[in-house]
Formats: structure tokens, C-alpha cells, sequence
């Protein structure tokens, strides 16, 4: 299965890569070598890509992964109907990407959008969420924030619960309150979910397609806004094979992004692990009570 469906594709892909190849005659090649590659590093587009998708990587990974540890640390106390609300964080996961980019299309609309009329109301100017830089990425961001922070926080609500509630008890027999608690026993339970998280999150980051594609559809939502300013390294492939027919390109991209989010997740992972060995250094260097 692995073999069909996972190497055969990337090997594949790269065999592509080396070649000329044209969306209207995919099986006319002609071998290029790295041309491809060369001509990809020298594509301005391809660098604004890649600097869009690490920026709306960042501002939606991060509020998305602490709203998910918090939203987790309520969910794991005892609260009445915490099962339909375990529920509830779960439906924008659930949600069509489509229909979450729509409805949100249309709280951000410049006009007649309902955040821009209540900006109003508290003296702010309209935005405009779909031509500005920034704003546009927070707009793409916020809608990936909110899908997926509800998954995040079921996976850690799980982590939190295979946490001995031995180690709580002696947290409070030692006067510690919810905060220190939560601080030093929670946390450091969570260590190796907290890591599983970001890498996965870190990859989807890097992948991020159809909520750009769909923030305005048609030529500007391929192009990723007017002045390309929300364009991701994945909307620049799909636009690269299916609006410029170069196939050959298009699989370029694809292997450069693998390339990046194999370095990405490597490098992540090597600062995590130091992280851990050090922390688990001093907590051996510390003298024990009497």
C-alpha cells in the first residue's frame, strides 16, 4: 500500500521534476535535467510564495495551538455537558474547508462584512481583509486557526487525561494552585504531544491550499489576491500545473516543498529534542528533598 500510494508518487513526481512536460501531452517528455530547479530559484513568484507560506504558517500554528492546550485545560475539568461541548470544538474540523471559507469570505468582506460594521462601531476604519498584505494573511489564517484548533484540542485533552491524577494530588499536598499545577504537571506530561502537534501542524502549515484558493475564488483566489499577497507555495504549484500547463515545473515546486518541510520538521524536531535532554539535565542536576 505504502509502495502504490506513498513512494511511487514522490518517485515519480521527481522523475517529473527532470523533465519538460506539458498539462495538454503528459506522456511528450523531454529530459531537462535541473533546469526546473534553476529556473524555480530564480522565480520571484516562487520566493513570495514560499515567504507567504511561512508568515500565515506562523500567525495561524501558533494562536492555534495555545487556543488548543487552553481550550483542552477546560475541557478536562468536570463541567456539566463537557461531553456535547468536546463535541462542539470538534464541528469546524468536520466542516467542508468550502463552506468555513465562504461563510468567512463574508465576515471579512470589505462592505458589508460583519467584522468591518463592527470595527465601525467602536471607531475603527474598514479594513480591506482581500488586498492588503497583512490583513489578508490573518484572514486566511483565522480560517485555518479555526478548523483545526478544535482537533488539536481533543488531542491533547486525550494527553491530559493518561496523566496520573497521583501527580495532581501531590502538587496540592504541596500547596501548588491550579496555575502551578497546570505549570508543572500538565505541561511536562504533555511534552511529547505538544511536539507531535507542532510537527503535524508545522507540515500542514506548509501545505496550505484550499483556503487561499476559495478566499476569493476564480483568478484572484488562484493568484492569491491581486498582488499575489496571500499566495502559497502550494496555490503557486496548482496554478503553476493547471493554469500554466507546466507540468515539469509543477513537480519542481512539489519536490522543493517536500525538500523544505523535511528540513522544517528536522530542524523542529533537533530543538524540541535538546530541549527535553536539557530540561531533563537540570531536573537531574537539582538536589532531592531531606
Amino acid at each position: 500500500m505504502f509502495a502504490a500510494f506513498g513512494l511511487f508518487p514522490l518517485v515519480y513526481t521527481g522523475y517529473v521534476s527532470l523533465h519538460r512536460v506539458r498539462l495538454q501531452n503528459p506522456d511528450a517528455m523531454s529530459w531537462v535535467g535541473l533546469d526546473n530547479y534553476t529556473t524555480l530559484l530564480q522565480d520571484e513568484f516562487f520566493w513570495n510564495s514560499l515567504k507567504n507560506t511561512f508568515t500565515i504558517g506562523v500567525i495561524s500554528t501558533v494562536p492555534q495551538l495555545c487556543l488548543a492546550l487552553g481550550l483542552a485545560h477546560l475541557l478536562n475539568y468536570r463541567l456539566r455537558g463537557r461531553t456535547f461541548f468536546r463535541v462542539a470544538v470538534l464541528l469546524p474540523y468536520a466542516t467542508s474547508v468550502a463552506a468555513a471559507t465562504l461563510v468567512f469570505a463574508g465576515l471579512f468582506g470589505r462592505d458589508y462584512g460583519m467584522l468591518n460594521w463592527f470595527l465601525g462601531l467602536i471607531g475603527i476604519d474598514p479594513v480591506d481583509w482581500f488586498n492588503e498584505k497583512w490583513p489578508s494573511q490573518i484572514a486566511v489564517s483565522t480560517i485555518v486557526t479555526w478548523r483545526w484548533t478544535g482537533y488539536n484540542a481533543l488531542i491533547y485533552l486525550a494527553a491530559m487525561q493518561a496523566i496520573s491524577y497521583d501527580r495532581y494530588e501531590a502538587a496540592m499536598l504541596d500547596g501548588a494552585n491550579r496555575w502551578q499545577q497546570f505549570r508543572h504537571v500538565t505541561l511536562p506530561g504533555l511534552r511529547p504531544t505538544i511536539v507531535f502537534t507542532i510537527i503535524v501542524s508545522t507540515i500542514g502549515a506548509l501545505q496550505i491550499f484550499g483556503e487561499p484558493l476559495l478566499l476569493q475564488g476564480g483568478t484572484t483566489g488562484m493568484n492569491g489576491g491581486a498582488s499575489r499577497q496571500y499566495q502559497t507555495t502550494g496555490l503557486y504549484m496548482y496554478q503553476t500545473g493547471w493554469q500554466y500547463f507546466s507540468l515539469g515545473k509543477a513537480a519542481a515546486i512539489a519536490w522543493l516543498m517536500f525538500l523544505i518541510i523535511a528540513l522544517v520538521v528536522g530542524v523542529n524536531a533537533a530543538i524540541v529534542r535538546y530541549r527535553l535532554k536539557r530540561a531533563a539535565a537540570l531536573t537531574a542536576a537539582k538536589p532531592g528533598k531531606g
